[in-house]
């Protein structure tokens, strides 16, 4: 991998990590064309990871500290209903992560095994996060004023199966939180959120597999490295903040064509 493409892809998984279009179905596309193989290059997979993580933790500061500082605040936690407002948003992000922390945990590998990162699965899961964006566009039902444990918990699920590629994280969990009536005010601050804990600790994993394996194989300096680091996140900041906007309009319908066209692309030329 040379400085180009280490700035392609980062720019694109900084991107496509907020957009509901799929960051690892884009990977996947863009790998293909360039002729990179992603295990090849593990060190690289895991820094863009690691960069979109930074990039949301700068865009959402001020949220995440209010979640903490209401975590130490003087509270009853004798009942969920005793809790202060953070600590709640709180609650539930964990609550969100047990899907996909089983997921990750046990079946991941599993998963890989059967499905693969193959053109043909990106593609139809492109189609699939079309066809969520649109139900979601089109589907209005009464708006709920606070995102529920048990939505939480069903969002949650709707990330876990997100580890198909192509299957879009953030189009998954904002499309499943709408369909629930959740407000869309609050969904994408939310759907970014419940996102760091898992892609750490997915990064931490894959950490762990590259100095298990003693990759050297990763075919990257340390300069090429540093440029899709940097690529993705300044792309993420962007992404994200502008995200969160789209999300408040409304506008996902677009980004529902988009997939639905990429999707038929990839199965009929890739």
């Amino acid at each position: 991998m040379n400085y180009i493409e280490s700035i392609l892809l980062g720019v694109l998984q900084g991107f496509t990590e907020y957009l509901p279009i799929s960051s690892s179905g884009h990977l996947a596309i863009a790998s293909h064309l360039f002729g990179i193989d992603a295990e090849q290059n593990l060190s690289f997979t895991v820094l863009v990871h690691v960069a979109t993580v930074l990039s949301t933790i700068v865009i959402l500061w001020k949220e995440i500290v209010w979640i903490f500082r209401d975590l130490f605040a003087s509270q009853s936690w004798k009942s969920f209903a005793g809790l202060n407002a953070g600590t709640k948003y709180a609650v539930n992000i964990v609550i969100s992560m047990i899907p996909v922390g089983i997921v990750g945990l046990f079946f991941k590998d599993y998963v890989d095994s059967i499905f693969g990162s193959g053109t043909t699965v990106v593609g139809i899961c492109l189609l699939v996060t079309a066809a969520l964006l649109s139900f979601s566009y089109y589907c209005k039902p009464q708006p709920k004023e606070n995102i529920s444990m048990l939505h939480a918990f069903v969002i949650g699920i709707a990330q876990a199966l997100a580890v198909l590629p192509g299957l879009s994280r953030s189009g998954s969990t904002i499309a499943t939180g709408l369909l629930l009536g959740n407000r869309k005010e609050s969904l994408a601050q939310f759907s970014f959120l419940m996102v760091i804990p898992p892609i750490l600790g997915e990064a931490l994993l894959d950490f762990k597999e590259l100095f298990a394996a003693d990759v050297q194989q990763a075919s990257c300096s340390t300069g090429v490295l540093l440029a899709g680091f940097i690529s993705a996140f300044l792309a993420g900041c962007v992404a994200c903040k502008w995200m969160i906007s789209v999300v408040r309009r409304g506008k996902l319908i677009y980004f529902g064509i988009y997939c639905f066209i990429a999707g038929l692309l990839t199965l009929i030329f890739l």
